[in-house]
């Protein structure tokens, strides 16, 4: 096997034997497998767009599809081998509906893949083959890193599809890259321009996913979530997928379980629709469950990536939803009405009994979205007239295990009185405990929420930039982001796209991308790998 699609990549450069996320060589093998039919499914998608025949249920699977090759999604053989059968499926019946038939004979000279199943059962025989062995480094790096940005943008879709919200010009450009990715012919200054482009869409399907949850559970705003517990039945929801906590929350009050968010979940508190089903929030950020869930007196569900190796001490009580998946797990099937059916869960956190008391806990604040921090743009350009806010530092991303992130915590308790913190996604768990006080009554730490949100940053910033008469990159505003998955990779994608700079990326360089790439990517973009939390810090406050 060969995977460097995430920041744990082995060494720094790739996994060989065994994934560090727990990817075995037969998950890798069918990851690689199911893109390869994607890619095969796309060109004929595409296809039939040019005929005047798009099918949406094919571009949906292609969105759903893509979101189980994403790090920390999808670890099951069984389910991977499913999609790919479908993949292949849904291509031979598209090509037997196209007018006129022969019309992907004549046009794709590429080979169809209906041996997918086969091989897929001959593991043994499959290994990872370098995307082309025609083209440059620095090409396969930036076709690399547009297709890992595009897998990002299929899931910041297919969660917005979930919704109800979809964008055909999303489902066209994932066939278009998704095609064009099998042309070896090329060169780096193509993939260069399609990569820009997979920011320019990612930002598109940020927007419309923005808007599914405002108009499905309302505009964020500022409230307070307990760490303590409530005593009786529990059951813990993580992730990302407000839709299908949408789907439980109605469930576990008619059966009398209270719900618990782990993880980038905790956004869900700020939501005026979903807030009064839930009971507080459990533990921190993805890397330290394994420890924290054993402790966890119920089931616990899995929604978008962010999945570990389940550990013995609570592997039966975990439960999955698609396009989630790990071996030997429970998964939460959806109904007819196109419901999810989490009674199997909620039945066990009744027999498992949940709490035996109610506890008092401290509480954070989350639901800074960007309507509720408009609310406060007076007072915040005012404090900065005065002075006594210097700077506006946004330290968003990815947590990870490795012991360098304790860079973003240190970045932050240092950060002086007069700057004013915003972050978003998980790598807020290293230091949203900390107490940085408030500045004329408005707190230093503003929570945006997941990395889901980057919209919501987004119009932040150009907020301020109109504010101040000012171009983005003249706030007094500096970047700091951590990046683990695909999903960090769109949103650095969406950032170059817009032209911002002043970014610093850590805790290490993706991999995949070649080194002269990131040289061209960072040159005069005013963007470099994170140094030590002292040096940057004191970059940043004399920018």
């Amino acid at each position: 096997m060969f995977c460097r699609q995430c920041e744990q990549a082995q060494n720094g450069s790739g996994c060989h034997l065994f994934g560090v996320c727990g990817k075995s060589p037969q998950v890798a093998a069918l990851s690689d497998l199911l893109l390869l039919a994607l890619r095969g499914l796309a060109a004929t998608a595409k296809i039939a767009r040019n005929l005047g025949q798009p099918d949406l249920s094919t571009d949906r699977f292609l969105a759903k599809a893509l979101n189980a090759t994403i790090a920390n999604v999808n670890f099951d053989p069984e389910s991977l081998s499913a999609l790919i059968e479908e993949a292949a499926k849904i291509r031979a019946q598209l090509r037997d509906k196209l007018t006129p038939p022969t019309a992907v004979a004549k046009t794709s000279t590429r080979p169809v893949i209906p041996t997918l199943a086969r091989q897929s059962r001959r593991l043994g025989l499959v290994e990872k083959r370098p995307l082309s062995g025609f083209m440059s480094p620095q090409a396969q790096s930036l076709r690399e890193t547009a297709l890992y940005g595009l897998e990002g943008l299929a899931a910041y879709a297919y969660q917005a599809h979930k919704l109800g919200y979809e964008d055909d010009s999303l489902y066209s450009f994932l066939e278009q890259i998704l095609d064009q990715s099998r042309d070896d012919s090329l060169n780096s200054e193509d993939w260069l321009n399609l990569t820009f482009q997979v920011g320019e869409k990612n930002l598109l399907a940020l927007e419309l996913l923005d808007t599914a949850h405002t108009q499905a559970f309302g505009a964020p705003c500022p409230t307070q979530v307990s760490l303590g517990h409530r005593k009786g039945p529990a059951i813990l929801i993580s992730g990302h997928d407000l839709n299908d906590l949408g789907h439980l929350i109605p469930q576990a009050q008619a059966m009398g379980v209270n719900i618990y968010t782990h993880g980038e979940m905790l956004t869900a508190h700020g939501y005026p629709a979903l807030q009064p089903g839930l009971a507080g929030h459990y533990g921190s950020a993805w890397p330290n469950q394994t420890k924290e869930l054993a402790k966890f007196p119920g089931p616990i569900v899995f929604t978008s990536d962010c999945i570990q190796r389940p550990a013995d001490s609570y592997k039966e009580r975990v439960f999955t939803v698609s396009p989630v998946g790990w071996p030997g797990v429970k998964k939460i099937e959806t109904g007819p009405d196109g419901y999810l059916v989490y009674g199997p869960a909620l039945t066990m956190a009744q027999d498992k009994g949940g709490y035996l008391r109610d506890k008092s806990g401290e509480s954070i604040t989350v639901g800074w979205g960007w309507s509720a921090f408009l609310g406060e743009i007076d007072k915040i350009k005012n404090l900065v007239k005065e002075g006594r806010i210097r700077r506006f530092i946004l330290v968003g991303g990815c947590d990870g295990p490795r012991t360098e992130r304790s860079y973003f915590r240190e970045l932050v308790a240092m950060s002086p009185p007069d700057t004013l913190i915003m972050t978003l996604g998980c790598g807020k768990f290293r230091f949203i405990d900390l107490d940085l006080g408030d500045i004329d009554g408005l707190p230093r730490l503003f929570d945006l929420g997941q990395c889901n949100d980057v919209f919501s940053a987004i119009m932040i910033v150009m907020s301020l930039a109109e504010e101040f008469d000012a171009s983005v990159n003249n706030l007094p505003l500096s970047l700091v982001l951590s990046w683990h998955n695909q999903k960090a990779c769109a949103i650095l994608l969406s950032l170059l796209s817009l032209g911002i700079k002043n970014i610093r990326l850590g805790p290490s360089s993706p991999a995949f991308m070649h080194h002269d790439i990131l040289e061209y990517l960072f040159e005069g973009r005013d963007i470099a790998l994170t140094t030590s939390p002292q040096a940057d810090l004191q970059a940043m406050l004399n920018h």
